[in-house]
């Protein structure tokens, strides 16, 4: 395509102007493309195909949950025939309000001890500086990497035989008392705030105390809200610790109480695999529901609110 120049006497010369892509290469550059829209189609099909494959198990037991007759196969995720007396029959096998009242206290204990030590422990590992806080942090660290497992008989013994605290929702509690992760991830956020709003807080003459409960934690609160969230799934699902060291039913938190029906209890329902379901879909959704109802909280940060400039 040419086009005309006017030189500074009127007069015109004939230049050459640049190529116009063609319609077939616009395309192929365009982000939109077909290309472009294919690899979007593409993303939604793997990321719908992922969804699918991690819902099924929720899905198949809420649905065996209500059905009259359970099999094994996946007949059962077929929605027919529903009910809710597998409900009813694992509450009168077990007691669900009996068995989550004792999960409920064993959860809510640990989560205000995870809490309260994890918050004070990674304040002092992040800002306070003393003598060994490298060493005390690598202790933290090498923790995270012994099994609890390996740790039960000595703990059954400590706390059932030295202690008495066997029956007992103390006995429960206090080897989860202190979270090695709660107490990890509070010093990395508070790692992660400016040092000048605690420097100006010590030079107006506030103490630690002070500063971590009016400066540190409001702004500590996605923190807060995630090691909320990673303690209860925790103790609300412990099996193995509260099963050695709860012998009485009526204190025996949901999860025992499931396996107890499983091994002794299932012979008296009608429908044992719905039934178990059942519990195990009570089980799950006070764990959902949190989940649900603070996720958007987690990526939600204060931090720089309180710095100008």
């Amino acid at each position: 395509m040419t086009a005309s120049i006017t030189n500074t006497d009127g007069s015109a010369t004939g230049g050459v102007a640049e190529d116009v892509p063609a319609k077939g290469t616009a395309d192929r550059v365009r982000p939109g493309g077909r290309r472009g829209a294919r690899g979007i189609a593409g993303t939604y099909l793997l990321l719908t195909l992922g969804a699918v494959a991690f819902l099924f198990p929720f899905y198949y037991m809420v649905v065996g949950s209500l059905r009259t007759t359970t099999t094994g196969d996946l007949s059962s995720a077929v929605p027919g025939g529903l009910t809710g007396g597998n409900y009813t029959a694992v509450n009168g096998a077990i007691s669900l309000g009996r068995s989550l009242l004792s999960s409920g206290i064993m959860t809510v204990g640990v989560l205000l001890c995870t809490l309260v030590f994890g918050v004070l422990a990674g304040y002092a590992l992040a800002q306070l500086h003393f003598r060994g806080r490298g060493t005390v942090f690598a202790a933290l660290l090498l923790v995270q990497m012994v099994p609890f497992q390996l740790l039960t008989l000595p703990l059954y013994v400590l706390v059932v035989r030295d202690y008495g605290l066997g029956d007992n929702y103390i006995g429960m509690i206090l080897p989860f008392a202190i979270n090695s992760t709660a107490v990890f991830l509070f010093r990395q956020f508070f790692l992660q705030m400016p040092q000048s709003l605690f420097e100006a807080a010590r030079i107006d003459g506030a103490g630690e105390l002070r500063i971590l409960w009016r400066i540190a934690l409001p702004m500590a609160r996605p923190a807060v809200l995630t090691a909320m969230l990673l303690t209860f799934i925790g103790p609300w699902n412990e099996f193995l610790w509260p099963f050695l060291v709860t012998k009485d039913a009526d204190k025996q938190p949901l999860a025992v109480s499931l396996a107890s029906f499983l091994s002794n209890l299932q012979g008296t329902v009608a429908n044992p695999a719905g039934a178990l379901l059942a519990g195990a879909c009570v089980l799950a959704v006070p764990a959902v529901a949190l989940f649900l109802l603070f996720q958007r909280h987690f990526t939600s940060t204060d931090i720089d609110s309180g710095v100008k400039g």
